[in-house]
């Protein structure tokens, strides 16, 4: 059995860049999750997927329970990416969101990732200005971080994409083994 394999789906970059640093720190395989062949889960130890957040979701996670049938959470390990600071709350919101039923269970973690309005699609943009818009119209002291932060970003390009945030899900694969 191989030990691990590294899955991602990544439409700016950085999941790509949290998968290759997965991939080189594991020694294992990293694929993009819409390019690879349907997969035998039970030929490996883990499978670690790296996504996106977007909108408070994390697409790919459809493509990947059918490019990889009958994968169990004892095996799924989920790294997070966004653009925000980490916060406890908005994670277990996501873990609401996107994780439900079978995968109510599977680690979850995060990773800050990259913004820059100039890369993302014209609908990106144009949504992320009216969300930006909408949050400059509240009351400063009710801001929640990720909030903060989207205001800070706007009109700059920043790369948050730090190894340091591999850490926690480093360690808790490490402890599975």
């Amino acid at each position: 059995m191989n030990q691990t394999l590294v899955l991602y789906k990544s439409k700016y970059g950085a999941s790509k860049t949290y998968a290759a640093m997965l991939k080189q720190e594991l020694a294992c395989p990293a694929m993009d999750l819409s390019s690879c062949p349907r997969l035998d889960s039970a030929s490996w130890e883990h499978i670690i997927f790296v996504g996106g957040i977007y909108a408070s979701g994390i697409p790919g996670l459809g493509l990947l329970r059918k490019k990889c049938p009958g994968l169990e959470p004892g095996k799924l390990v989920i790294l997070c990416v966004g653009a925000s600071p980490f916060d406890e709350k908005a994670l277990e919101e996501i873990r609401k969101r996107c994780l439900t039923q079978d995968w109510k269970d599977v680690p979850l973690f995060y990773g800050r990732g990259a913004w820059d309005e100039d890369k993302m699609t014209w609908p990106d943009r144009i949504l992320c200005g009216l969300l930006q818009k909408a949050v400059a119209k509240k009351n400063p002291n009710d801001l929640e971080p990720w909030m903060t932060a989207l205001l800070s970003a706007q009109g700059k390009a920043h790369d948050w994409t730090d190894a340091v945030y591999l850490e926690p899900l480093l360690a808790s694969i490490r402890h599975l083994a």
